[in-house]
């Protein structure tokens, strides 16, 4: 029994991260006999790790029925990033809170802050092919912050909540990033962000991270209608928000 759960965690985590980085595309198939065959297990530590994506609401799961990666759409992504906007802010302001308090807690965004200078240092020296190969370690440092203020927001139900809503979140990460100018953007207003808390000013910080939630979410709609880049991703237009 312990064997079946290690590879169904094996597949899960496999799945999940080609479904994050999109290497799994909104609505594709999810076969049970062609993922096992491709990932060398059988077809139930893979339909076990179909259903906890399912939960996740990364796949859309019907007994008896084909899965699908879950589908995007406009009104989703609306929905999710006003449920976004009345946790997080308040998770950053409460990491300035304890940090006035703490010395100790700001020190990792600290770090973080001087490793975004120094990443934009160099991104900004490279070409246009290096900077596209450059984007994961931009998505590891924002990753890094996330993973802070969940860590050292006070309250343990805000954080486990934003921390549930990570899989969704990063998924449209890569859209939202889609070109050089919306990076470094976004890098603008993680560092805002990242003062603030430093600072110790939690309502500089809720203000810094409502904005970056609402730029990304503009960011998103440009990219997922067409408006900034083809993302190769198909979208729900008519969803409801």
């Amino acid at each position: 029994m312990a064997r079946a759960t290690g590879k169904s965690e094996a597949v899960y985590e496999r799945l999940r991260q080609d479904i994050e980085s999109l290497r799994l595309k909104p609505g594709a198939k999810l076969s049970e006999i062609q993922l096992g065959e491709e990932l060398g297990a059988s077809r139930t530590p893979v339909r076990e790790a179909i259903r906890r994506l399912s939960r996740e609401g990364l796949v859309d799961f019907v007994p008896g029925e084909v899965a699908r990666v879950a589908a995007l759409s406009l009104g989703g992504v609306r929905s999710l990033f006003e449920f976004r906007m009345l946790l997080e802010p308040e998770a950053a302001a409460q990491v300035a809170a304890r940090g006035r308090e703490q010395e100790g807690v700001v020190e990792p965004f600290r770090k973080l802050l001087a490793e975004l200078d120094d990443f934009e240092e160099s991104f900004r020296a490279m070409d246009a092919a290096r900077q596209a190969q450059s984007f994961q370690d931009f998505y590891t440092l924002t990753e890094s912050f996330d993973q802070h203020v969940i860590a050292t927001c006070r309250n343990p139900y805000l954080a486990r909540t934003v921390r549930d809503l990570r899989s969704q979140t990063v998924r449209l990460r890569h859209l939202s990033h889609s070109g050089p100018r919306r990076m470094l953007t976004s890098l603008d207003e993680h560092r805002a962000m990242l003062r603030a808390i430093v600072g110790g000013d939690a309502a500089g910080a809720s203000a810094a991270c409502r904005h970056h939630l609402a730029q990304t979410l503009q960011a998103l709609i440009d990219s997922l209608t067409g408006r900034n880049a083809d993302s190769g991703v198909e979208v729900q237009l008519d969803a409801v928000s």
